[in-house]
C-alpha cells in the first residue's frame, strides 16, 4: 500500500514538477538524424501579443490542446518540437508610451514577462531554450533580410495609397484603431488621405495561394475564407471611350454580355479621371461629394443596406456596343482597390445599379429575359438575351463567348482575370515596429542597406508623438534619417516607414528551427528536419490575413531556394472561442458585471436603474468585466484542473461558455483519482476479466480521441474507467499505472507525482505511451433487440455470436415477446447476427 497521502494538495505538486522540468530541461529538444521523418512532429501554437492585461482563460484552451497533443507524441516515440515566443511590435506599446511617456520596449519586456510567468503556470511543454521575441534587434534582424529579398525580387515598391487620418492625432490609423469612423484614442472624424506607403505585391502569387489550398489539411471554411478574399474571376476589360474628352475609361466585367442594358457608368471618388471628367458646371457638387466620401471607411461605403449617393461628373461616355451617349457619375459603392474603380452600370440586372437609377432616375434596359418588371425591380437571375441584338436568343454562356469574340475583333476589350486581392499595404507611420531597411538617394534612387549592416535598429527616442506630416515618428530624428548612400556615398535619407505587425508573424515559424543562429535567418539542415507544420493550432480570426501573409512570404523564400516546402503549415485547427456570461437590456446593451445585481438564481437587475436583465453568453472584455483571469483559477483549483476543465468543456473547435460548476467538478474527479490511489492498496495480482476489458478499451478510447484531438470524449472515458476502479477494495499496479499514463498528458502535473509515488523516477515523458490489445477491446456479451412486426417488445443481454436457431428459441420463449406472440400466425422471421431479432405476425 501507497504511504498515506493528504487531501490533494495541487499547490505543492504543481510547484515541485514545474521546477523539475525547468532543472532538467525535460522539453528541450534537439535534432537526432536518426529519427526517421515520419516520427518527428512540429507543433505550433499562434504566438501570443503580450498586452499589459496578461492572459484570459480563453488563451490557455488552444495552449493546453497543443500540449496534451504534445506529451502523448513524446509518449508514443516522436521528436517533438513545441516553441513558444511573443508578438512584442504593435500599436498598443506605442499609444501607451504616447499615453504614459514609458518606452514602449519597457512596457512590451514586462508585459513578456507576465506572459511567461502565467503560461508556465499552467505546465506547458514548451521548448523555452526557443524563445522568440518579434520586437528584438536579433530577431526583425532577420525580418529586414526577408524584406530586402522581397525588395530585391521586384515584390515592395512605393505607392500613395490612402490611409485613415485623424486630424487631431496628426497621424494615419491602422482600421483597427478606427470605431464608427472615427478615431479610437480622442474621437475625431476619421478622413482618407493619400499618403506614401511600402506596398508588396502579394497579387504576384495569387494563382498560387489559390490553388496550393487544395494541398493542405484545413477546415474547409478557412480555405473558403481565402478563396473568397483571393476572389479570382474571369471576364474581360471593356474600353469606354469618354466623349468631348481625350481619355478612356476601362471597366473590368464578368459580364461583357449584359453590355447592351448599361446605362450609365460609375468611378470611384479616387479615380485619377475625376477632375478630368468633372465639368466647370458641376465641380462645386463634385468637391462636397468627394469631401464627404473621405470621411466614410470601405465597409460603410460597400454596405449594401445603405442609402445609394453619388454626382454626376457632367461628363458622358460611349457604350462601344451600340454608341450611345451614357452619363458618367462619382459614386463611393464603388471602390478603387477593386477592378479598375470604374464599372458600366446594369440597373436592369443588379440590384446596387438598379436603386441608383431609381434614385436618380437613370434609364433601365432589360437585356435578359425577366419574370419581373424591371422597372419595379432589378432580375439578378439569368435568363435568354434580348434587346442585344445579335446576342439575341442565346444563354449566358453562348452570349458571353460571342461578345468576347465581338470586342476582340475590334479591339474595344480584352480577355481578363480579376482578383478581389489587392497589393498588401505594408507601411505603417509608427515608431515601435521594424525599421524598413531602405535609404532613399537623390542619385541612385531607393537602395537596401548592406546585408552586412542589419540590424538596422529603431533609434533611442524620448517622444513617440506623430509628426503631424502623417509620417511616422522617426521622421522627426534628423541624425537618424540623414546618412550615407551604400552605393555611391552621397547624401541620402532612411525610409523613415515602419513594418507593420503582421510581418514578424509572417516567419517567427521558421525562426524558432534555428533561433540562435547568427549567420542565417535559419539553416537549410534544421529547415528541412522540421518542415512543414504539422499540426498549427489559433483562433480563427487568423483565418486570413495572418495565415495568407504568412503563405506568401513562404511561397517567395520557396521560389528563392531558402525553404523546402510550398506550404508552412500543413493541418490548422480553429479553436473555439472560451466566452462567459454578460447581461444585456431589452434595447440589446450590454451592462457591465459589476452593475449588476442578483435578485434570485434567475432574476437579475440593473443596480443604477432597476431595470431587469437578461443573462446572456458574451465575449470575454475588459470594459463587461466579465474577463475570467486564469491566475485566480490555478490559485484556488489548480493548473490541473482548469487545463482538464476547457478540455472537458466541449469539442475543441466549438465555442463554449465558461462555468465554475463545471470546473468544480472537474476539481472533484482529480481529488477522487488522488484519493484513489491514497486509500486502496497496490497489488501485483492480474485485474480480473471485467475490469482487463474496462482498461483496454479505455487505452484504446483515449489513444484515438488524443490522436485525433477529441479531448473531451477521451476525458470521459478516463472517468469511466475510475468510477470502475472504486468498486473495488484492491488497486492492480497495472491498471493503476496504465490509469497515470493516460492521465498524463492532461494532467501532467498530478500523473508525474502519482507515477514517483509508484516508484518510478525519470518523469513520464520518455514513458511508453500504454498498448491495448484488441481481444479485450470487444464484448463477449451483447445485448439482443428482440422485436414483433418491427417495434421493440424486449431487449436482453446475450452471449456474443449466438446462431440463429438459438435467438429465436430466446425470442420466442421471452415473457415479453410471448404476450405479443399468443395466438398470432408467425409470417416470417428475420435475424440480425448480435444485433435483433423481429418477428412477423399476423
Amino acid at each position: 500500500m501507497m504511504a498515506p497521502m493528504s487531501k490533494y494538495p495541487f499547490h505543492e505538486i504543481e510547484t515541485k514538477w514545474q521546477a523539475y522540468w525547468d532543472e532538467h530541461q525535460t522539453f528541450a529538444v534537439t535534432e537526432d538524424p536518426s529519427i526517421p521523418k515520419d516520427k518527428r512532429a512540429y507543433v505550433l501554437d499562434m504566438f501570443p501579443y503580450p498586452s499589459g492585461a496578461g492572459l484570459h482563460v480563453g488563451h490557455p484552451e488552444g495552449y493546453t490542446a497543443t500540449d496534451i497533443y504534445c506529451r502523448f507524441l513524446r509518449m508514443r516515440g516522436y521528436n517533438v518540437l513545441h516553441p513558444m515566443g511573443f508578438d512584442s511590435f504593435g500599436l498598443p506599446a506605442e499609444n501607451y508610451a504616447i499615453k504614459t511617456g514609458t518606452h514602449p520596449k519597457a512596457t512590451t519586456e514586462k508585459n513578456i514577462e507576465n506572459f511567461r510567468k502565467q503560461i508556465k503556470s499552467l505546465g506547458f511543454s514548451y521548448d523555452w531554450n526557443r524563445e522568440i521575441s518579434t520586437h528584438s534587434s536579433d530577431y526583425y534582424r532577420w525580418t529586414q533580410w526577408i524584406f530586402i529579398q522581397l525588395f530585391n525580387k521586384g515584390l515592395a515598391y512605393e505607392s500613395h495609397t490612402p490611409i485613415n487620418w485623424c486630424g487631431q492625432c496628426k497621424t494615419g490609423l491602422a482600421n483597427e484603431e478606427v470605431k464608427d469612423g472615427k478615431c479610437e484614442r480622442c474621437g475625431t472624424t476619421v478622413v482618407r488621405k493619400n499618403i506614401r506607403q511600402w506596398v508588396l505585391k502579394i497579387t504576384e502569387y495569387a494563382d498560387k495561394l489559390l490553388s496550393d489550398l487544395d494541398s493542405v489539411d484545413w477546415p474547409e471554411s478557412v480555405k473558403l475564407m481565402q478563396r473568397n478574399w483571393i476572389g479570382r474571376s474571369e471576364g474581360a476589360s471593356v474600353f469606354f471611350k469618354v466623349d468631348e474628352i481625350d481619355a478612356q475609361l476601362e471597366v473590368y466585367t464578368t459580364r461583357a454580355d449584359t453590355l447592351y442594358g448599361a446605362t450609365y457608368m460609375v468611378v470611384a471618388p479616387e479615380h485619377p479621371l475625376v477632375s478630368q471628367l468633372t465639368k466647370v458646371g458641376q465641380k462645386a457638387a463634385v468637391e462636397a461629394y468627394l469631401e464627404a466620401s473621405a470621411r466614410k471607411s470601405d465597409l460603410e461605403r460597400t454596405d449594401l443596406a445603405k442609402d445609394k449617393t453619388g454626382v454626376f461628373s457632367g461628363s458622358y461616355a460611349i457604350n462601344p456596343v451600340n454608341g450611345k451617349r451614357i452619363p458618367i457619375w462619382i459614386a463611393d459603392y464603388v471602390l478603387i482597390s477593386y477592378g479598375t474603380g470604374a464599372i458600366m452600370a446594369v440597373p436592369a440586372h443588379d440590384t446596387r445599379d438598379w436603386e441608383f437609377a431609381k434614385k436618380f432616375n437613370l434609364p433601365i434596359i432589360e437585356v435578359l429575359k425577366s419574370e419581373v418588371d424591371v422597372q419595379t425591380q432589378a432580375w439578378t437571375e439569368d435568363g435568354i438575351h434580348v434587346n442585344s441584338d445579335f446576342l439575341d436568343g442565346l444563354n449566358k454562356e453562348d452570349a458571353i463567348e460571342a461578345m468576347l469574340a465581338w470586342l476582340l475583333e475590334r479591339k474595344l476589350g480584352s480577355k481578363a482575370i480579376n482578383y478581389k486581392l489587392r497589393d498588401w499595404i505594408f507601411s505603417r507611420q509608427r515608431y515601435w515596429g521594424e525599421p524598413i531597411p531602405l535609404v532613399h538617394c537623390p542619385t541612385c534612387g531607393t537602395v537596401a542597406v548592406p546585408i552586412e549592416e542589419l540590424p538596422l535598429l529603431l533609434p533611442e527616442v524620448t517622444s513617440y508623438e506623430p509628426s503631424g506630416t502623417g509620417e511616422s515618428p522617426l521622421a522627426k530624428i534628423d541624425e537618424w534619417v540623414h546618412c550615407s548612400c551604400p552605393v555611391c556615398g552621397g547624401e541620402a535619407k532612411r525610409e523613415t516607414n515602419t513594418m507593420p505587425q503582421w510581418a514578424g508573424s509572417c516567419w517567427y515559424y521558421l525562426r524558432y528551427l534555428d533561433p540562435k543562429n547568427a549567420n542565417e535567418f535559419v539553416s537549410k539542415e534544421m529547415e528541412a528536419y522540421w518542415m512543414p507544420v504539422d499540426l498549427y493550432v489559433g483562433g480563427a480570426e487568423h483565418a486570413v490575413l495572418h495565415l495568407l501573409y504568412a503563405r506568401f512570404w513562404h511561397k517567395v523564400l520557396f521560389d528563392l531556394g531558402l525553404v523546402s516546402t510550398s506550404e508552412p503549415f500543413k493541418r490548422l485547427v480553429n479553436q473555439g472561442m472560451i466566452t462567459s456570461y454578460a447581461f444585456q437590456r431589452k434595447d440589446k446593451s450590454l451592462v457591465p458585471t459589476d452593475m449588476v445585481e442578483e435578485q434570485s438564481p434567475d432574476v437579475f437587475i440593473e443596480k443604477a436603474t432597476g431595470e431587469t436583465l437578461e443573462r446572456v453568453i458574451a465575449k470575454m472584455s475588459k470594459s463587461l468585466k466579465n474577463v475570467i483571469n486564469p491566475d485566480e483559477i490555478i490559485t484556488e483549483f489548480g493548473a490541473d484542473s482548469m487545463r482538464m476543465y476547457e478540455m472537458f468543456m466541449g469539442p475543441l473547435e466549438v465555442s463554449k461558455p465558461w462555468a465554475t460548476t463545471g470546473l468544480v467538478g472537474v476539481y472533484r474527479f482529480l481529488d477522487r483519482i488522488w484519493r484513489l490511489f491514497d486509500e486502496r492498496e497496490i497489488t501485483d495480482a492480474e485485474p480480473d476479466e471485467e475490469l482487463k476489458r474496462t482498461l483496454h478499451k479505455s487505452i484504446k478510447k483515449v489513444t484515438y480521441d488524443t490522436n485525433s484531438l477529441n479531448f473531451n470524449t477521451a476525458i470521459s472515458q478516463m472517468m469511466v474507467l475510475v468510477n470502475e476502479l472504486y468498486k473495488i477494495e484492491i488497486l492492480p499496479r497495472e491498471v493503476g499505472e496504465t490509469l497515470v499514463k493516460l492521465l498524463g498528458p492532461y494532467v501532467p502535473h498530478l500523473a508525474e507525482e502519482l507515477w514517483e509515488r509508484l516508484g518510478h523516477s525519470g518523469g513520464l515523458s520518455t514513458v511508453a505511451w500504454p498498448a491495448y490489445c484488441e481481444e479485450f477491446t470487444i464484448d463477449n456479451q451483447i445485448e439482443m433487440v428482440f422485436q414483433v412486426n418491427g417495434k421493440v417488445r424486449s431487449k436482453v443481454t446475450v452471449p456474443k455470436g449466438l446462431g440463429k436457431d438459438e435467438v429465436l428459441s430466446m425470442a420466442k420463449e421471452d415473457e415479453k415477446m410471448r404476450n405479443w406472440l399468443e395466438g398470432k400466425t408467425i409470417v416470417k422471421e428475420i435475424v440480425v447476427p448480435d444485433k435483433l431479432v423481429n418477428i412477423v405476425v399476423k
